[in-house]
């Protein structure tokens, strides 16, 4: 028998400040992934998130994000990211592309936009375009891709694994 009590459900570590992270999400075809990208998002103590095109929330995948997260709705996403750089966020889009670097090697910026791209098409040329950078995860295998939420999840955790307390 073990000598530890193990907690299930431990309350979440505290944050000596609040991030300055900020999910954007370019339109996306399942509210599944929506609502995956904002729990984790939650999970993450990220405050506010940005979604475009016709997304809303299911409540049981969400979760108490939809109490957490400052959730907005946007038609598109260029002003808002226009937005964003004014008031001081380095723009950091999730996508493969031919100058992507890896995000076994990309330091984030404190105040950061992560900008997610549509399941299908990604990030589209006119928003790559306004990004500062792009970060990929690299893959080994088939399909070529990560799910965007699973994607976002896992880029998620790399900016909080670099600023651990906000």
């Amino acid at each position: 028998m073990s000598q530890f009590v193990h907690q299930r459900h431990k309350t979440g570590s505290r944050l000596t400040r609040p991030r300055e992270l900020v999910i954007a999400c370019a339109p996306m075809r399942s509210n599944v992934n929506v609502s995956s990208i904002a729990r984790t998002a939650s999970a993450c103590a990220v405050e506010q998130l940005i979604l475009t095109g016709n997304a809303s929330l299911i409540s049981k995948i969400a979760r108490d994000s939809i109490f957490e997260l400052k959730i907005s709705v946007h038609r598109t996403l260029a002003p808002v990211l226009q937005k964003l750089r004014n008031n001081g966020y380095r723009l950091v889009g999730l996508e493969q592309t031919t100058n992507s670097t890896s995000m076994h090697n990309y330091v984030f910026s404190r105040r950061t936009a992560l900008v997610v791209g549509n399941e299908r098409t990604g990030l589209t040329a006119d928003i790559l375009n306004i990004l500062d950078d792009v970060v990929e995860i690299p893959v080994y295998g088939l399909p070529h891709s990560f799910n965007a939420a699973t994607a976002a999840s896992m880029t998620l955790y790399e900016y909080c694994r670099q600023f651990p307390n906000g």
